[in-house]
């Protein structure tokens, strides 16, 4: 079965909607599981649950088939989102673009050209769909 993976804020901002609506999209199309991913922040440990991440994404979207909810706490938001990614073996992540230019940032820092799609491919083989806000 076919696994996605989104990674949002919580509250769920305007990107974190605009790339969960395409995550859905997704996992309905292909009657996929989709993982919906909040990274809590060590440093400013905001105690988001579980419960509340789901609240929230249902009352944007309704109740989903095979959707799961997860927090993790961590240091680093890309690394712990790239960590969980693994553990999924996700066939497909979704990200929005704010997302994935500070992806390319981390990375910019151990390669010289960045391409983060790419790296994503070639570490987790698995398919990067970065969305807009504004698309």
């Amino acid at each position: 079965m076919t696994r996605v993976v989104v990674p949002v804020r919580y509250p769920l901002s305007k990107h974190s909607r605009a790339t969960l609506e395409e995550a859905v999209r997704i996992a309905r199309e292909r009657d996929a599981e989709l993982t919906v991913l909040h990274v809590d922040l060590y440093q400013s440990n905001r105690g988001v649950t579980r419960t509340e991440l789901k609240r929230a994404v249902e009352r944007e979207f309704g109740p989903l088939v095979r959707a799961r909810y997860v927090v993790r706490r961590g240091f680093l938001v890309e690394e712990t989102i790239l960590e969980e990614v693994a553990a999924e073996e996700a066939d497909i992540v979704v990200i929005g673009s704010k997302q994935a230019s500070r992806w390319r940032r981390m990375l910019r820092r151990f390669l010289d050209d960045p391409d983060i799609d790419m790296y994503l491919r070639e570490k987790l083989d698995c398919t990067v769909i970065t969305v807009r806000a504004d698309s």
